[in-house]
């Protein structure tokens, strides 16, 4: 269900999530679904509950990918809350501006579009 290749190959962009309660988390979701709209045939979006079912096994397989095992199983590190991934990768840790979401998607459609000329 969570992998980033499979997905008819539109950017994956994922928020890790707490819950409702927690004003950072709402207002990162926010943004990304506030700019939507405008990329809907370029980006999947998914909201990674980590409090529950798949959200909490992707949370782990996102925040062994920055610290590695030893370093989220041994010394506790996870992935910031809240955080923004693109395509498996950390973005941003706080909520992005506008205009720093889209040049980061700008960012990585470039790059996208760089590979599919070299194929």
């Amino acid at each position: 269900m969570w992998d980033v290749m499979a997905c008819n190959k539109k950017m994956i962009i994922e928020v890790m999530y707490k819950a409702d309660y927690c004003l950072l988390c709402y207002y990162m979701d926010e943004a990304v679904r506030d700019i939507l709209p405008d990329y809907a045939e370029h980006v999947e979006y998914r909201r990674v509950d980590f409090l529950k079912g798949e959200g909490k096994k992707r949370f782990l397989e996102l925040s062994v990918s920055l610290f590695g095992e030893e370093g989220v199983y041994k010394k506790m590190r996870i992935a910031p809350i809240p955080s923004l991934f693109i395509n498996g990768e950390l973005f941003f840790d706080a909520i992005p501006p506008r205009h720093m979401l889209e040049e980061a998607i700008a960012e990585v459609l470039a790059g996208k579009m760089d590979t599919t000329e070299l194929q």
